[in-house]
């Protein structure tokens, strides 16, 4: 029998255990020419399928009521009909959330099990990676000896948004939620100063006092609140990269934020949302990149892995309660 996860209702807040439901049937074995059969191996969880919930409008269609969620997913080729993949193949791609499925290969790609940990073709050298080091080189432009601010810097992209810059050269400093993360992004990371966001009484005076020389670019994943702090904090000519914000994601009400326009205006600064996909084209000169620097052994990473398939949603749902360390990964 297959399982199959479905998007039972749409999340009001934060997602419940009952928005999810997982249906069994019997597994497809029959391959017409061009398909293949996939057993699913890691499944990646991620705070952006979160807007997919939602029924508006936005850069990627939203998941429909009934039928299976999609992820980035590490799968093994079970049987091939297709020229272009062989039994025993490892691939990745955006796949349901089915234990087995059928594909015709379109966007999946081959990876390499000797290479590297099968679970990081979902972390730091999948979309999470490619997320960090394209949106930091593209938007952020960082130089030497400049400040790098990142939020949610114990995340998945956060914490590699923070190595790139200490590779480069830049003064890092991270904000995450609890003293425990805070010390794995110093002692791990090689972040220079950290703050813990939810034990800092005036947060807008923690980052001066973390970055004397100002902030030249903003790596921002959760918005709100700690973003408003760190505007007061940007220098000239600062460069923010919109990746993420994970604080508003289960929002029901409209945000009360700061207005940001009088900041960018009087720094000259630069604010910028992203997409990884907009730079499609950079996919293998960043992951060639990333790979180096992972043999080098200048890039670390860190994975919050849950077993089994029946635990998929309850995985996603405690990226909102910041239960992950680093990338949030489901073994199946």
């Amino acid at each position: 029998m297959n399982k199959t996860i479905l998007l039972n209702s749409r999340p009001v807040g934060k997602p419940k255990p009952e928005d999810f439901k997982i249906v069994s049937a019997e597994s497809e074995k029959q391959l017409s020419e061009g398909e293949m059969l996939l057993k699913t191996m890691y499944v990646s969880v991620d705070p952006y399928l979160r807007g997919r919930m939602t029924d508006a409008d936005s850069y990627i269609p939203s998941f429909e009521l009934n039928h299976p969620i999609e992820s980035a997913i590490v799968a093994e080729v079970l049987g091939s009909e297709n020229k272009n993949f062989s039994e025993g193949d490892i691939v990745t791609g955006l796949l349901d959330w089915k234990k087995e499925q059928i594909s015709d290969g379109k966007d999946l790609m081959r990876v390499d099990p000797d290479q590297a940990p099968l679970s990081a073709y979902l972390g730091v050298l999948g979309m999470t990676g490619l997320t960090a080091y394209l949106g930091l080189m593209n938007i952020g432009k960082p130089k030497k000896d400049e400040t790098l601010v990142v939020s949610g810097a114990a995340g998945a992209v956060g914490s590699i948004v923070g190595q790139i810059g200490k590779i480069l050269g830049l003064h890092v400093v991270g904000i995450a939620g609890s003293d425990e993360k805070n010390e794995m992004l110093k002692q791990d990371f090689g972040f220079d100063e950290t703050i813990n966001y939810k034990t800092t009484q005036d947060i807008t005076k923690a980052i001066a006092d973390a970055c004397p020389k100002g902030v030249d670019v903003y790596f921002d994943n959760v918005g709100g609140s700690v973003s408003d702090a760190v505007m007061f904090n940007i220098n000239n000519f600062a460069r923010i990269v919109n990746c993420g914000a994970i604080s508003l994601y289960n929002a029901t009400e409209m945000p009360h934020s700061i207005s940001v326009q009088p900041f960018l205006i009087q720094k000259r600064a630069l604010m910028q949302g992203f997409i990884v996909m907009d730079y499609a084209s950079q996919f293998p000169e960043a992951i060639g990149q990333l790979s180096q620097w992972l043999k080098e052994k200048k890039l670390n990473y860190t994975e919050t892995v849950v077993e089994g398939f029946d635990n998929i949603p309850q995985a996603f749902i405690d990226l909102f309660d910041g239960k992950n360390k680093g990338k949030m990964v489901v073994k199946v």
